[in-house]
C-alpha cells in the first residue's frame, strides 16, 4: 500500500461570471429597456382607451328621386347620367299640348263665370229701389183707398140723413093728405089742393124710395171702398215683406255665381299648374343618376325618372356596436379615413340613431318568438364632414370609410 501513488487532485476551474448582476452595465439597459416597454404599452393602451372606430361605415348623403306630377308624353331629355347640373335646370319636358288646350278651356269657363257675376251683381240694387218703389207705391195706393173710403162713408152717411129728410117730408106729406082728405070730404078746401097734397105725399114717398135707393148705392160703395182698402193693405204688406226676401235672393244669386267664378278661378290655377309642371327641373345642384326616360316615353304621375344626388353635404353613416357608445356624445371630433383616396378628412359627430339597424330593418328581429340568442346591436350613427374639405366633390355617396371618434379625456 506503500507504494500507491496518492490520487492527483483535478485543477481547480475558474468560477462561471455572475450573470446580469455580474455585469451592472447590461442590467441598466435592461431596466431601461423594460421601463420604455411600459411606457410604450401605457401610451398604446391609452391611445387604444382615446377612441372608438368602426369599419362598418360609408359615405351616404341625400338623394332626391324626380317624378312626374302629371301623366304624358316625353317630348326632350336635355341630361345624361353623371352629367352635372344646377338647381332649376330643365331636365325633360312633357308635351305641353293636352295642358294648353285644358287651360284654355278653363279661362273661357272663368270668363262667362265672370260675366254671370258682372250680369247678376246689378239686380241687388235694382231690385233693392224696384221693392222700396212697389212699397212706396202699395202705400200711397192704401192712403188713396182709405181715403176713398173715408168720402164713401161721408157719402153714405149724406144719404143716409137724406134718408132721414125724405121720411119726415113723406110722414109730413101723408098727414097733410090725411087732413086734406078730411077737409075735401066737408068741401073745406078744393079739390085742387087735394090732389096737390096728394101729388105731394106720393113725391115724398117716392123721394125716401130715391134716397134709399142712394144710400144703399152709397152702402155698396163704402163696401167696395172697403175692399179695395183691404187689397192695398195686403199688397202693401205682401210688398214689404217680399223686399227684404227679394234682396236676399238676388244676394244668394250673386253669391252663387261668384263662389262659381271662384271655383272656375282654381280650375284655371290647376290648370296653369299642370302645364309649368310639362318642364322637369332640378331641385338642387348635383350629378344625374339612373336615368330611365327617353323621347316618345309615356310617363304617369309619381313616375320616378331620374335621380339627382347633390355632393355638397355629404355625410357618413357608421355602424358602431352599443357598446362602443358610452363615451359618445354629439360633438366630438372625429378623423374619417376614406378607403378610396387613402386619405383623412376631419368631421363630427352629429347625431345618433332613434333605434338600431335591425330595428330599422324591413323585417325586424321578433326576439319574443323561438330560442333567443343575444346579439350585440350596431347603432347608427351620423357623423358630418368639416366645412371646405372636398372642393372638388371627390367624395361619392357609398364609399367605405373608417371613422375615428376620439372620446373625452
Amino acid at each position: 500500500m506503500a507504494d500507491e501513488k496518492p490520487a492527483e487532485q483535478k485543477p481547480a476551474e475558474p468560477e462561471k461570471p455572475g450573470g446580469i448582476r455580474a455585469h451592472p452595465i447590461k442590467f441598466v439597459v435592461f431596466l431601461i429597456v423594460l421601463a420604455v416597454a411600459a411606457v410604450a404599452g401605457f401610451r398604446y393602451w391609452t391611445y387604444l382607451d382615446s377612441y372608438e372606430s368602426t369599419d362598418d361605415a360609408q359615405i351616404d348623403g341625400d338623394i332626391y328621386p324626380i317624378t312626374s306630377r302629371i301623366a304624358g308624353t316625353i317630348k326632350g331629355v336635355y341630361v345624361e347620367d353623371n352629367q352635372p347640373v344646377k338647381a332649376g335646370q330643365v331636365l325633360f319636358d312633357i308635351d305641353p299640348r293636352d295642358y294648353q288646350v285644358a287651360l284654355d278651356q278653363a279661362r273661357a269657363s272663368l270668363t262667362e263665370s265672370q260675366s254671370q257675376v258682372a250680369a247678376a251683381r246689378p239686380n241687388v240694387p235694382i231690385t233693392s229701389v224696384t221693392t222700396e218703389t212697389t212699397v212706396s207705391t202699395s202705400g200711397s195706393d192704401l192712403e188713396n183707398t182709405q181715403a176713398q173710403l173715408a168720402a164713401a162713408r161721408k157719402d153714405y152717411d149724406s144719404a143716409l140723413a137724406d134718408v132721414r129728410s125724405a121720411e119726415a117730408d113723406s110722414v109730413k106729406a101723408q098727414a097733410d093728405l090725411a087732413r086734406y082728405k078730411q077737409l075735401v070730404a066737408k068741401d073745406e078746401i078744393s079739390r085742387q089742393q087735394y090732389d096737390q097734397a096728394e101729388a105731394a105725399a106720393k113725391s115724398a114717398a117716392a123721394q125716401v124710395e130715391v134716397k134709399r135707393a142712394t144710400a144703399e148705392a152709397d152702402a155698396q160703395n163704402v163696401n167696395a171702398a172697403q175692399a179695395k182698402v183691404q187689397q192695398s193693405l195686403t199688397r202693401r204688406q205682401e210688398a214689404e215683406r217680399n223686399r227684404p226676401q227679394q234682396i236676399a235672393l238676388q244676394t244668394a244669386l250673386v253669391r252663387s255665381r261668384e263662389a262659381s267664378a271662384q271655383v272656375q278661378q282654381t280650375h284655371v290655377a290647376e290648370a296653369e299648374l299642370n302645364l309649368s309642371y310639362v318642364k322637369i327641373v332640378a331641385p338642387v345642384d348635383g350629378l344625374v343618376g339612373k336615368k330611365s326616360v327617353a323621347p316618345g316615353q309615356n310617363v304617369a304621375p309619381g313616375q320616378q325618372l331620374v335621380l339627382v344626388i347633390p355632393l355638397d353635404n355629404p355625410w357618413v353613416t357608421a355602424n358602431f356596436k352599443e357598446t362602443q357608445l358610452k363615451k359618445m356624445h354629439p360633438g366630438q371630433r372625429v378623423t374619417i379615413h376614406v378607403d378610396a383616396y387613402d386619405r383623412d378628412y376631419e368631421g363630427y359627430l352629429d347625431d345618433f340613431a332613434a333605434a338600431s339597424g335591425a330595428r330599422l330593418s324591413l323585417l325586424p328581429p321578433e326576439n319574443a318568438t323561438g330560442n333567443y340568442v343575444k346579439v350585440v346591436q350596431r347603432v347608427p350613427v351620423k357623423i358630418k364632414f368639416k366645412p371646405g374639405q372636398d372642393p372638388n366633390h371627390q367624395l361619392r355617396f357609398g364609399m367605405s370609410v373608417d371613422p375615428k371618434v376620439w372620446l373625452d379625456k
